[in-house]
C-alpha cells in the first residue's frame, strides 16, 4: 500500500492529556544514565526528590510527554513502518518544565515530501505541548525518514510534496571544539528508555533489527538526543535546564546500547548564547549526531 498524500497529510490526532510525576521524571533521567555515579552530586537533582532545591526536570522530557503514540504502524497510513527512520529533532521550550505536571500534547502533519523512488520520504510533525491551564512549554518538530515510500506520488499518492524545511547547518570542520562531554551509554538503555512510550520493536527486538537493517537492537534517537541536551546543561549552563531554550539536532547514525558518546560544542561568534554541536560514537569514531543547534538564556 503506497503513502495517499492527502490522506495522511489531513490525519487528524486527538489531544492526549498526560499527568506525569515526580517518579516519571526520575526515571527520564534514569533511563538516559543519570545516577550512573551514585557520586555525581550534579546528578542528583534530576533523580532524588530529596534536594533541599527540590526535583528538576531535564528540559528533554518534553519529547516524551503528550507523545500520540507509534501512530505509523497502523495500516491506513501507508508507511512502511519497518524502514521509519527519526531523522531530525527540533525543539523550542517557553519555559521551564515542571517535575510533576498535567499536560496536553497536540500533534498534527506539517510536511509530506517525496524524494522520488527509492530515495524515501520526509515526513514532519509538529506536537505543542501545554499545561492543562493552556500555558504553552514546549513545540517540538520531528522529522522522519520514510525509507521505504519514495515515489508514492507517482504511485497515485496525490501531491509530490510540501516545501522544505529550512537547513540545519554543519558543524565547524577548521577548529577544535570548545567544550567536549562523554557519557557511558548504559548496555540496556533502549529497553529503559522504551519505557517513556516509543515501544518501536527495532529498539529491543534483534530480530527486527537486523530485518531493518542494523545489527541488533539501536538506541532511540530521542534517547541519544536527551544524552547530548544533559552534555550541553553540564559542558555550557552550569546544570541549569532552565537556561536551555532550543535544540536540533539531525540522527546522522544509529547508537547501540553500550557505546561511549563523546558531545563536541562550538560556540556561535555573537552573544555567547547560540552553540553548534555534534556526537560521535567513540569505539568506532563515527558521527552519529549532527547538525546541531542550541540556544541558552
Amino acid at each position: 500500500m503506497a503513502i495517499d498524500y492527502h490522506h495522511l497529510k489531513n490525519r487528524t490526532f486527538a489531544p492526549v492529556h498526560q499527568h506525569y510525576t515526580e517518579r516519571d521524571t526520575m526515571l527520564y533521567a534514569l533511563s538516559l544514565g543519570l545516577g550512573n555515579d551514585p557520586l555525581d552530586a550534579a546528578a542528583l537533582p534530576f533523580v532524588y526528590e530529596g534536594m533541599s532545591s527540590g526535583l528538576r526536570a531535564l528540559p528533554t522530557l518534553a519529547v516524551v510527554l503528550g507523545y500520540p503514540g507509534f501512530w505509523a504502524r497502523e495500516a491506513d497510513t501507508g508507511i512502511d513502518w519497518v524502514k521509519l527512520l527519526h531523522g531530525e529533532q527540533r525543539v523550542r521550550w517557553h519555559r521551564p518544565l515542571p517535575a510533576d505536571c498535567e499536560v496536553v500534547g497536540k500533534s498534527r502533519i506539517t510536511h509530506l515530501i517525496d524524494k522520488g523512488e527509492g530515495k524515501g520520504a520526509i515526513l514532519v510533525t509538529e506536537r505543542l505541548l501545554e499545561t492543562r491551564a493552556g500555558e504553552l512549554l514546549a513545540t517540538l518538530q520531528q522529522v522522519t525518514f520514510l525509507r521505504g515510500d519514495g515515489g508514492y506520488s507517482q504511485q497515485g499518492g496525490g501531491q509530490p510534496s510540501d516545501e522544505a524545511l529550512p537547513a540545519l547547518q554543519p558543524t565547524p570542520q577548521d577548529r577544535a571544539p570548545d567544550f567536549s562531554d562523554t557519557q557511558a551509554i548504559r548496555p540496556e538503555a533502549a529497553l529503559l528508555y522504551r519505557l517513556m512510550g516509543d515501544y518501536n520493536p527495532l529498539h529491543a527486538d534483534p530480530a527486527v533489527a537486523v530485518k531493518a537493517g542494523f545489527e541488533r537492537p539501536i538506541l532511540h534517537g530521542l534517547a541519544s538526543y536527551g544524552l547530548v541536551a544533559h552534555a550541553l546543561l553540564r559542558q555550557c549552563a552550569d546544570g541549569d535546564p532552565a537556561r536551555l531554550k532550543a535544540l536540533d539536532i539531525r540522527f546522522a547514525a544509529p547508537v547501540y546500547p553500550g557505546e561511549t558518546l563523546v558531545t563536541e560544542i562550538w560556540r556561535v561568534p555573537g552573544d555567547g548564547k547560540q552553540f553548534q554541536l555534534r556526537a560521535r560514537v567513540a569505539e568506532r569514531d563515527k558521527v552519529v549526531l549532527s547538525h546541531g543547534f542550541a540556544e541558552l538564556a
